[in-house]
């Protein structure tokens, strides 16, 4: 079985390309840095860098919504390749070949995390969300207290 199931942030806006002919299919290309678990030195953190290909559909979804910082959980299967470079190097490839790829986080949250990355992907006319509190419980806002079924 070849299955992988990854959650990291977008190291930068997804590569997408499209290819030639009568029905073109988008493939984007982008790397995800994938937090570890554990880290041997205990106290810095460290990452994986992965190399994800999507094609058709979900190349065009990386294309219009993915952007840098994004965070995503992506399920797909891995795949090795090998090419020779143009100095007869033989290079051996390993990429994640994308199945399936969701938001892992609200818009707002990326918006905070992702280092200048619109998370509302040009819409800025919503309210923002309320904020949770240290408890992990989201205050209520002023003003809709009688809107609430319970006191």
């Amino acid at each position: 079985m070849n299955k992988v199931i990854l959650m990291g942030r977008l190291t930068r806006d997804p590569e997408v390309r499209y290819t030639q002919g009568d029905n073109q299919m988008a493939i984007a290309r982008y790397t995800l840095a994938v937090d570890r678990r554990f880290n041997r030195n205990g106290d810095e953190n460290t990452a994986d860098f992965i190399s994800c290909v999507a094609f058709g559909k979900s190349g065009e979804f990386a294309e219009r919504y993915l952007r840098k910082g994004t965070k995503i959980a992506v399920t797909g299967r891995i795949q090795t390749g090998s090419y020779t470079n143009k100095d007869g190097v033989k290079v051996y490839t390993t990429d994640v070949v994308v199945e399936d790829q969701e938001f892992a986080e609200s818009k707002n949250s990326s918006n905070n995390n992702s280092g200048g990355f619109d998370g509302n992907y040009g819409n800025n006319s919503q309210p923002a969300a309320p904020m949770a509190a240290g408890d992990g419980f989201m205050n209520i806002p002023d003003g809709i207290d009688e809107e609430l079924p319970f006191n």
